[in-house]
């Protein structure tokens, strides 16, 4: 299983449009178009599943630079999303927020 970085979509694309583009060269087994939770908007981006590494690696190859809807797409192999440490590192106040925080 291949997850592929498809980025710089028309904010237009659809779900149909991406998964076309892709099953050019091989099975798509899932397209996630990534929106806004508060807007719903589309973001410009989405993941592509693809089972067989090998048609997955040619459709990055041909797909990448390549226009869908009028814009240069960025497909690449997606990194995982580096894990977020526990805690936050901010400043912290004790207490009740009043003038005397003790240590």
């Amino acid at each position: 299983m291949k997850n592929i970085f498809v980025g710089n979509l028309s904010f237009g694309a659809t779900e149909d449009s991406v998964r076309s583009a892709f099953e050019a060269y091989g099975t798509v087994d899932r397209v996630n178009m990534i929106t806004d939770r508060d807007t719903g908007q589309a973001r410009g981006f989405a993941f592509v599943e693809m089972s067989n590494t090998a048609e997955a690696d040619r459709a990055i190859a041909e797909l990448n630079g390549r226009e869908l809807e009028g814009r240069a797409l960025n497909v690449n192999e997606a990194r995982p999303k580096p894990e977020r440490g526990a805690g936050g590192g901010g400043f912290r106040p004790r207490g009740n927020g009043g003038s005397r925080n003790r240590w």
